[in-house]
């Protein structure tokens, strides 16, 4: 099974601690983000990763290479700024399984399996996104979905202080997600161009994981202090 991680942004909101060193190469808890995704993945059985990588790509492919923490690793470099949906239209150029986990590179996760999404995967469904529970939905994007957990609204960050369930940068899809990428674009986001126009997405909620995203200064601080916690998700702390 194949996998693709999502590690070529910026990290502009981390500022200079990210200028020289990718964010999936930021260490956390004695070990490198991509440490802690390659356990998840090597976990549900996956063998090979692309990085979509464009920001120091150099480094990242020097300090990584073609092997790291026994998962053989590929690279999908990109040539300009691509968008979440473009960076993953150019990786799945290297994936042959179907269907394939796609990680946000920004991305902590544990206690959970990602066994899970697989298991919830069926023929059919073009995808099963990770939706986890938080008190506080404004950082994030909300995941609106029915009692069968098929998703029916995309919500961009919304300035309403309240609880719920948020798109959690971890995805299961099939090839056919490829049928809804916009035609003849290069770059384009999956969260705004795309998955509003897939009917058959569903949500696998939970609401007792470890989950951060280390893309802003005072989650990345969080995390390096306080991961993995004990069974909440950082928007529950204060």
């Amino acid at each position: 099974m194949e996998a693709i991680i999502l590690c070529g942004g910026l990290a502009t909101r981390l500022g200079e601690t990210a200028k020289t060193v990718p964010k999936v190469l930021l260490e956390i808890a004695g070990k490198t983000v991509l440490e802690w995704q390659l356990e998840l993945l090597t976990e549900a059985g996956v063998t090979q990763v692309v990085l979509a990588s464009g920001h120091l790509h150099d480094v990242l492919s020097e300090r990584v290479g073609v092997s790291y923490a026994g998962v053989r690793i590929r690279y999908a470099k990109e040539e300009k700024r691509l968008g979440t949906g473009g960076a993953i239209q150019n990786a799945m150029r290297q994936i042959r399984t179907s269907p394939f986990f796609v990680l946000n590179g920004d991305i902590l996760l544990a206690g959970f399996s990602l066994r899970e999404m697989l298991d919830r995967f069926q023929q059919g469904m073009t995808g099963v996104l990770l939706s986890v529970h938080v008190p506080d939905i404004r950082p994030y994007g909300e995941i609106v979905s029915d009692a069968r957990g098929k998703i029916q609204e995309f919500h961009e960050k919304q300035s309403i202080y309240r609880a719920g369930y948020v798109n959690g940068g971890v995805y299961l899809f099939a090839q056919g997600i490829a049928e809804a990428f916009p035609k003849g674009q290069e770059t384009f986001s999956m969260e705004r161009d795309v998955f509003p126009a897939v009917s058959n997405l569903y949500a696998l909620q939970q609401t007792d994981v470890s989950w951060i995203d280390i893309g802003v200064p005072e989650r990345l601080a969080y995390a390096r202090e306080h991961f993995p916690f004990s069974n909440f998700p950082y928007g529950s702390v204060k």
